[in-house]
């Protein structure tokens, strides 16, 4: 594992394009299945022999024409929806400096985790899953969506996690035309995948002219079917409830002795939490910092000199809290941060902390892939 600090990836330079490409998808019945996720195992070089195998016993499914897709899916009562297509890489930051930027990461990536991740996709040869990028899309792109969504899907089913899910598989060069006319100006978010999409940008720059120049992802609006944003919850191994108060107090930060349900309460956009599962306090955190997560790894996290291998992340304040019942440490307990904030920290070309965002729900794997041997 690479322990260095993470640096900013190249980035995708404007016009926004995502184009078409031969969806490849598992058997309805395997979707979702998590010992599908076996024909991407070790050793990474057999996955393409494996791929061909599965197609054979009908296990995938392999489209004969291009297409972008409209992949809707709903999981846990949320529906999202978006295109997923092979996104242009061949205009980036590396050989366009100075274009205006397509695709706004907002966390940094580890260089070794790229390298391996690369390094394994140039031997699978296949991109298992989109990643997922999010913006607030254009009104003619999303009537257009809304017209496809009144014919009937080219595929419909519910997967084996339960997810149920609807394809359109778009062809005709008019709707071609009209997604790529409206999506040229997009600013897009990465909401999931930092390290696939530089480790794309790493293969794309050692094989400029080849199916190395795009890769899968799906475009989400956020305008029309959001995403779920949520925190990441920090749990402190080894560190006291008193520690984490006297630094507050070192560097201005107003904190409040409360009870537990008064904490929970006050959780909001400038107030996070911190408790060791039998004391709790709430901290104000100075209005002029746009997220609650950048204000903690910077002022609180230096002087309590935490070791990075203590530190663990959590989706859920119960099972942050969880940690602390079982073991010496504090929760710092984080607030939703707002989406545009976000996307106005990453326009501005700051990164956020490792581990500030959970988008939520995320598609199965296997419902569209993209095998390179196609292009």
């Amino acid at each position: 594992m690479d322990n260095s600090a993470p640096v900013a990836p190249p980035v995708v330079v404007k016009p926004f394009r995502i184009l078409p490409f031969r969806g490849l998808r598992l058997a309805n019945s395997a979707v979702g299945d998590p010992a599908s996720a076996r024909v991407f195992a070790r050793p990474y070089r057999n996955v393409p022999e494996r791929i061909l195998t599965w197609e054979a016993a009908g296990r995938i499914h392999h489209d004969d024409q291009p297409a972008i897709y409209l992949h809707e899916y709903t999981a846990d009562g949320i529906t999202i929806r978006g295109l997923v297509g092979a996104l242009d890489l061949s205009r980036n930051s590396m050989n366009c400096p100075g274009a205006r930027q397509a695709v706004f990461p907002h966390e940094g990536v580890h260089p070794d985790q790229v390298r391996e991740l690369g390094a394994r996709m140039e031997e699978m040869r296949i991109n298992p899953a989109p990643i997922l990028l999010v913006h607030r899309g254009p009104a003619a792109v999303r009537r257009l969506i809304h017209a496809v969504l009144e014919t009937p899907p080219t595929v419909a089913f519910t997967d084996r996690a339960g997810q149920v899910h609807r394809l359109w598989a778009l062809r005709d060069t008019p709707t071609l035309m009209a997604i790529e006319a409206g999506l040229a100006d997009t600013h897009a978010l990465i909401a999931d995948g930092h390290h696939r999409y530089a480790g794309y940008l790493q293969l794309q720059a050692a094989h400029p002219g080849t199916p190395w120049d795009r890769g899968l992802v799906m475009l989400v609006d956020q305008s029309d079917t959001p995403l779920w944003l949520g925190p990441i919850h920090r749990f402190l191994g080894g560190i006291e409830f008193d520690m984490v108060l006297a630094v507050c107090a070192d560097h201005g930060l107003d904190y409040t002795l409360v009870e537990r349900p008064d904490a929970l309460e006050q959780l909001g956009d400038h107030t996070i939490v911190i408790t060791d599962a039998t004391r709790w306090a709430t901290v104000r955190l100075p209005p002029r910092d746009a997220l609650a997560v950048t204000v903690v790894e910077r002022e609180l996290f230096p002087p309590l000199n935490v070791a990075k291998s203590r530190i663990s992340y959590h989706h859920t304040a119960e099972h942050a809290l969880n940690q602390a019942r079982s073991r010496k440490g504090v929760c710092l307990l984080m607030p939703v941060p707002a989406f545009d904030a976000v996307v106005t920290t990453a326009g501005a070309g700051q990164l956020l902390p490792e581990k500030a965002t959970s988008f939520q729900p995320k598609p199965s794997l296997g419902v569209l892939m993209r095998d390179l041997r196609d292009e």
